[in-house]
């Protein structure tokens, strides 16, 4: 169905994509793994002919010939010739679909515009069409899916129905960009579910990318692993997995095994540590309004019901489970960053919602929050200088020049070079700039970090650099940490102590590898089963 051969892709001098050669039979899933600038999305962007205006394909060539069909050189087509190949024989599901997904249409009404565009339906036929494929990607109620806006679904809903959308032309090849990267491990094997058994129903070509060896594993009937732009090994993927040839490779299965492996993690605790954060019986209610209705009696969402826990001076608390269950809820109203609570929460024995003006700034400087998108949470228009000096001149800590001495020292300690000072967020990778706001949360010397989703997602090799960088810190700083995530192989790994979180409630809590070792709920044991298999 699809033969790339010897493909060649530039950004101006600089080769992204270097020589490239692999195939794709019909009925078959092409694991493409390796990490963030490895030239996985290039490729398939070539493939899609959706390159950038700055890239140009500089060699080769990708021959699509689907069944019955004429064969035809993607790299040879115009760009009309393009468009039409894409949706109705060649489509692709995208890592975001918030940013995919238009936020001011229905989900009902995008995927029947896929349909009217590649299918020819319109009308009754249309909503009807959409309505199914809605069904047929397991959503509940596709209905209600269908009138509702791309913000009232959850991330896991939100990519079944790019799925549909994808699936509107009965494409014959379809590519999946990391479409489970940010997703909880039960949401994302019941993605990978449904991958499975369109290809089985369908018998579509699947190129399936990840740097996320595990997942691959899953689905791939062969894997191809790139790095640099370039192919490092091809082939089965039982051989590339169980018995890989090349050290890239193994070096990649060797940083899965350092997170995952049980018994692997390098956590540290003060013993004897007080109490730093005490919370007892915490519920905290959203309100939903309709803004349409004005005067009318406002919805109220229990987002955390009824929470108690401590947290220790010196340990690493793990705080798990699925999207919505309160995680980022209660790290942030720990954070006094929400106010609308009952309950009583203490930091170091004192009410939360009693500090005193100074008390409360000291609180601000002692207890710092590290973002899950670090190049969200820095000013683009500032140097990282800049952004790391003032908030040690605010809290009156020391002078411009003693805090660019603080500011240089600390991103030697995160491993990044002192010119990192001069430079804006966009010059550094995800990996460098989740080391630069660690670093900025530094700058304040805290007591208590607490870290969202941080590493969810950056590639394997990266986060292993984080979390042994998170240890190192914690040692030397005498850090304590709230460790927010929905992956338990990495919570396991760092974790003292875990809460499984179910709809804002504790539904377990202990040691973490008595949590892993022998879980008591059906939910936590649920979580667990869920997790991709350890590659052998």
């Amino acid at each position: 169905m699809l033969k790339v051969d010897n493909l060649s892709v530039a950004f101006g001098q600089s080769m992204a994509v270097n020589g490239i050669n692999f195939s794709l039979e019909g009925n078959q899933i092409l694991g493409i793994v390796g990490e963030s600038g490895s030239g996985k999305s290039v490729t398939s962007l070539s493939i899609m002919g959706l390159l950038p205006k700055n890239a140009r394909i500089t060699n080769g060539s990708i021959w699509f010939e689907p069944p019955g069909c004429i064969p035809v050189n993607l790299v040879g087509i115009n760009p009309e010739q393009h468009r039409q190949l894409r949706g109705k024989s060649i489509a692709m599901i995208f890592q975001e679909p918030h940013t995919c997904l238009n936020p001011s249409m229905r989900c009902g009404v995008q995927l029947v515009e896929a349909l009217e565009l590649h299918a020819g339906l319109k009308g009754k036929p249309a909503v009807k069409q959409c309505l199914s494929l809605l069904s047929e990607m397991q959503l509940p109620d596709p209905e209600t899916i269908s009138r509702s806006y791309p913000h009232q679904l959850s991330g896991g809903q939100k990519q079944r129905v790019m799925i549909a959308m994808a699936l509107a032309g009965k494409p014959k090849l379809l590519i999946a960009d990391e479409p489970t990267t940010a997703l909880d491990v039960t949401v994302q094997k019941g993605i990978l579910e449904l991958l499975l058994s369109l290809r089985n129903r369908y018998g579509m070509g699947i190129i399936f990318i990840s740097h996320d060896l595990s997942v691959v594993e899953q689905v791939a009937d062969r894997v191809l692993v790139m790095r640099n732009g370039m192919m490092v090994e091809e082939g089965k993927a039982e051989d590339i997995l169980q018995k890989p040839q090349h050290p890239y490779t193994r070096e990649l299965i060797g940083f899965r095994r350092e997170i995952y492996s049980p018994g692997n993690s390098s956590k540290t605790r003060n013993e004897g540590g007080g109490v730093v954060f005490s919370v007892n019986s915490l519920t905290v209610r959203y309100e939903k309004s309709n803004r349409l209705s004005a005067g009318k009696a406002k919805n109220q969402i229990r987002a955390v019901s009824n929470v108690s826990f401590s947290i220790h001076e010196g340990e690493t608390l793990g705080l798990v489970g699925e999207s919505g269950s309160g995680k980022s809820t209660i790290g942030r109203t720990l954070l006094r960053l929400i106010g609308n609570y009952s309950g009583q929460i203490a930091y170091k024995g004192k009410p939360l919602n009693g500090f005193t003006t100074q008390q409360l700034k000291e609180f601000r400087r002692e207890v710092q929050l590290i973002f899950q998108d670090p190049y969200s949470s820095l000013n683009p228009r500032l140097t990282i200088g800049q952004a790391l000096v003032e908030p040690v001149v605010v809290h009156g800590l020391a002078g411009k020049n003693e805090a660019k001495s603080r500011v240089l020292e600390l991103l030697d300690r995160v491993k990044l070079p002192a010119d990192s000072f001069y430079r804006f967020p966009h010059e550094f990778s995800g990996g460098q700039r989740q080391r630069l706001v660690i670093a900025r949360a530094l700058t304040l010397q805290p007591k208590v970090l607490i870290c969202d989703e941080i590493i969810s997602a950056l590639d394997i090799a990266i986060q292993v650099q984080i979390l042994n960088l998170l240890e190192e810190l914690k040692r030397d700083f005498n850090l304590t940490y709230l460790f927010i995530s929905h992956d338990l192989g990495v919570v396991r790994h760092i974790s003292n102590r875990v809460i499984v979180l179910k709809e804002g409630t504790i539904d377990e809590e202990g040691p973490a590898e008595a949590i892993f070792a022998q879980p008591k709920s059906t939910y936590t044991k649920t979580l667990i089963a869920a997790m991709p298999q350890l590659l052998a």
